[in-house]
């Protein structure tokens, strides 16, 4: 594949890593990684020539106009994910970076949104722009927004479910750093059952998914957004998987009803936000398409709970 200029925004971030990593083991292209403080990444920079790291923030975005008129790929991860800046640096200044970009030499711009502004049919979730947190309804907003550029047609847009990642090298992605306490609480937890499911997807399966979009970009009718996630677990498998890995029995199940769970929200006066309410009340955020490594016929490096457990060092019974 011919050398291309590839911009990736956020790479310090837990999925930047990833996508950072993969681009200079496994590719030649010319890298420019964006960062606000080069100590925190910690890939190997120097691994082979062509990678250049950019110091700098997207609140300055304009400071990099005449580079970003030559680039042919952006992968775009940076994000605020609350404060005051979040609707400028998830609006604003991503469309002001998505019409810096000159569309007649950009050939793809691969836009990280969430899947949390999705329902179940891949739709814009309403709820999301109206009741979201201010992460989800920046995302929410910038979806709309986005369509209307000049680059509009060039732009992938990839919203990934639950992210699990991080290592000694890496940071750790939200949902990582609280798979320890999970399995504190396993003894109770085997003996609930809830009616819910999701998707999870791991960091190194987002950066194999992103390089193999990057290689295979759509053409032109083709889909263009698409929801990352391994197949949908039920809460209830994830807790039987759990269990098993574990070697802890499960000998009956309590239901937890939503009429149960809104009697203790009121009997404990315990304060829910509107989004927090209606995700109680959705509980599915699964979607009736979604992509992975193995969309393509790739390997998963982390398809399953056994494997987000042994990746992240729980032991098992086996152990």
């Amino acid at each position: 594949m011919n050398q291309k200029r590839i911009l990736v925004t956020g790479a310090s971030g837990c999925v930047g890593h990833y996508i950072s990593e993969v681009l200079i083991q496994q590719t030649n292209h010319e890298l420019f990684l964006l960062v606000r403080n080069p100590k925190k990444l910690q890939v190997d920079t120097q691994a082979r020539p062509g990678i250049t790291v950019l110091q700098g923030d997207m609140q300055k975005i304009h400071l990099f106009a005449d580079l970003l008129t030559t680039i042919d790929i952006a992968v775009l991860t940076a994000t605020a994910w609350g404060g005051e800046e979040t609707f400028d640096i998830n609006v604003n200044k991503t469309l002001e970076l998505l019409n810096l970009l000159d569309p007649d030499r950009c050939e793809q711009v691969i836009y990280f949104s969430t899947a949390s502004v999705l329902g179940c049919d891949n739709q814009p979730l309403k709820e999301a722009g109206e009741i979201g947190t201010d992460y989800i309804r920046s995302k929410y907003e910038c979806l709309q927004l986005k369509s209307k550029l000049a680059i509009a047609p060039k732009i992938t847009t990839v919203f990934p479910t639950l992210v699990l990642g991080g290592d000694d090298k890496k940071p750790y992605s939200h949902l990582t750093s609280g798979i320890s306490e999970v399995t504190k609480y396993v003894n109770l937890i085997r003996f609930l059952q809830v009616d819910g499911s999701f998707h999870f997807i791991h960091g190194r399966d987002i950066a194999t998914t992103v390089q193999y979009l990057i290689n295979h970009p759509p053409h032109d009718h083709e889909p263009r957004q698409f929801v990352l996630g391994q197949e949908p677990l039920t809460v209830n498998q994830a807790v039987n998987q759990l269990c098993s890995y574990l070697g802890k029995k499960i000998y009956f199940r309590i239901p937890l009803s939503l009429g149960l769970a809104n009697l203790i929200i009121a009997v404990f006066r315990i304060q829910m936000a509107d989004w927090d309410r209606f995700c109680m009340n959705y509980r599915h955020f699964t979607y009736k398409s979604f992509i992975n490594p193995a969309s393509f016929c790739l390997p998963n490096y982390c398809a399953t709970m056994s494997d987000v457990l042994k990746i992240n060092g729980v032991k098992g019974a086996e152990n």
